[in-house]
């Protein structure tokens, strides 16, 4: 996959929660467990700024190119504006705040936590909670937004919304996990999810109910020395899906990165091992980029505590399509 790759100047000094890029550059925002969110420039392997929070951060996300919205230890829900300098609190959750998203759609930030609760709050207005969700019986564990469709992992069940009329989730799946889910990644074309927990296991779903559908979906461990499925507990931290081709990549926590054909449920691309766990990855707008996060992840009580570090790869866009959408030579 690597065309090329660099390392990020003046990564955090504490394990990375999360990274992600922009919605339309390749500005690169990086959380942590320092209590700092950094906005770096991806293209220049550089930083360009960083807020200090006061408490470890667990989530992150863009509500634009230049301003960003975190959730943490704190239970608040944060939004900085990396052009003015300026930081606000839009609210707070009941207990720890786990994961952000933001709706372009709707102008709300929308977050989870702890307190089995999913909180929407308009970021034009400034402080207040515009509405919120009890997720009956299990705690918002992490959840993705495609458009008006938002897909949340809460406890055994994974809960589709939209966004035009919360009152009752639209489906409602269940797993066949019955562990903690650590990541969820809703397809770019809005048609299914991927799903991956604490104990290695991955899912793919999808959404529509016909045979043809529900023949398709199915769930695999990703860990390279899983034999017949028996490698348990390598927790999948991070998954990602290509913008352009649906195949998607994921990364451990023993600091493995693997692209996977979901169609033909193949590996597309093995990455070398990562000095730490794959903390968190993502891809670029167009899928020409892939940033890794190598660190520790406090999951595990004799995890090494490495040097965090991000890689960012220029993607070979031949290692990333599908296997049907190639030629044969």
């Amino acid at each position: 996959m690597e065309k090329g790759s660099s390392k990020l100047q003046r990564p955090p000094n504490d394990a990375i929660s999360r990274v992600r890029f922009a919605p339309e550059s390749n500005n690169l925002l990086v959380s942590s467990w320092d209590c700092t969110l950094s906005l770096y420039d991806a293209n220049n392997s550089c930083l360009r700024n960083r807020f200090s929070s006061g408490f470890p951060i667990l989530d992150c996300c863009f509500e634009s190119e230049t301003v960003a919205l975190s959730v943490g230890s704190d239970c608040f829900v944060h939004r900085y504006d990396f052009h003015m300098g300026n930081e606000s609190t839009l609210g707070n959750h009941d207990d720890l705040a786990i994961c952000v998203e933001y709706s372009k759609e709707t102008c709300q930030a929308i977050s989870g936590g702890l307190d089995n609760k999913l909180r929407f709050w308009d970021t034009r207005m400034g402080y207040g909670c515009v509405g919120h969700l009890q997720i009956a019986d299990a705690q918002v564990e992490c959840m993705s937004l495609i458009g008006l469709h938002l897909t949340v992992a809460a406890g055994v069940s994974v809960h589709m919304y939209d966004l035009r009329s919360l009152n009752d989730p639209i489906q409602i799946r269940e797993s066949c996990s019955i562990y903690h889910k650590k990541c969820i990644r809703t397809f770019p074309n809005g048609q299914g999810y991927i799903l991956g927990s604490v104990e290695g296991q991955v899912e793919l779903e999808f959404f529509a109910m016909s045979e043809t559908s529900q023949a398709n979906r199915y769930a695999f461990r990703c860990h390279p020395k899983s034999i017949n499925g028996r490698h348990h507990l390598v927790a999948v931290n991070g998954i990602d899906l290509h913008p352009s081709y649906n195949t998607f990549i994921t990364g451990d926590n023993e600091g493995y990165a693997i692209a996977w054909d979901g169609k033909s449920r193949r590996r597309l691309y093995e990455f070398p091992k990562f000095p730490a766990s794959v903390a968190s990855l993502s891809y670029n707008h167009d899928g020409e980029m892939l940033a890794v996060a190598s660190s520790h992840t406090y999951q595990e009580a004799n995890e090494k505590e490495l040097p965090p570090e991000i890689y960012v790869f220029n993607v070979d866009d031949d290692l990333v399509r599908p296997f049907s959408s190639r030629t044969s030579k």
